[in-house]
């Protein structure tokens, strides 16, 4: 299981370099990968877990984070409607190679800004990202998915394609005003 100390931190070449596409059938490594950043995402969740390993919670977690440089990332972002139906996660997969087959012109933002496992200084500011997307990728069974996801589902995506392709979450605040979001953009909590 991935510790607090096998996660990538900001500054490693790793996180700047644009990611090898993946190879399927899936080999043993790759397939052990998908498992172990998952099973990261899941414990760190666990309220007691993260607290037993000293982790810090996560809903994405690339490759490139544990010192991979593969186009892949595990997702898990958890049900966060309370007056939903199910606990069932909002989304939940192992994404390798993903595209953005196509995005809204709308721009979404959390509130609170973003959060890295790589970064550990807290980085303030908005992070405009396309509120809709439609995402393609292959699963581990090498299954090839086409997804549409909206809001929080859609910014942790982005943002985790985004380690395959070298770019951190704070390339994308604005400098001067870190505060400052495109016209309209759609401030999520």
């Amino acid at each position: 299981m991935y510790l607090m100390k096998d996660i990538t931190r900001d500054g490693n070449p790793v996180l700047r370099k644009r990611a090898a596409k993946v190879e399927f059938p899936l080999s043993a490594a790759d397939q052990q990968l998908a498992h172990d950043m998952m099973e990261y995402l899941i414990v760190s969740q666990d309220e007691k877990l993260c607290k037993k390993y000293g982790l810090r919670a996560g809903v994405g977690l690339a490759a490139p984070q544990v010192d991979v440089s593969k186009q892949m990332a595990a997702v898990l972002v958890p049900q966060i409607d309370p007056d939903a139906e199910t606990d069932k996660p909002m989304f939940k997969d192992v994404i390798i190679n993903p595209v953005i087959v196509s995005e809204s012109v709308q721009y979404g933002a959390l509130t609170e800004g973003e959060g890295c496992l790589s970064v550990d200084k807290d980085v303030p500011g908005y992070v405009p990202r396309h509120d809709r997307i439609t995402l393609r990728y292959q699963n581990t069974d090498g299954q090839t998915i086409k997804v549409r996801l909206k809001g929080y589902p859609a910014i942790v995506c982005q943002h985790e394609i985004d380690h395959l392709h070298g770019v951190l979450f704070y390339d994308h605040i604005n400098k001067e005003h870190p505060f400052e979001a495109p016209h309209d953009t759609i401030m999520i909590d």
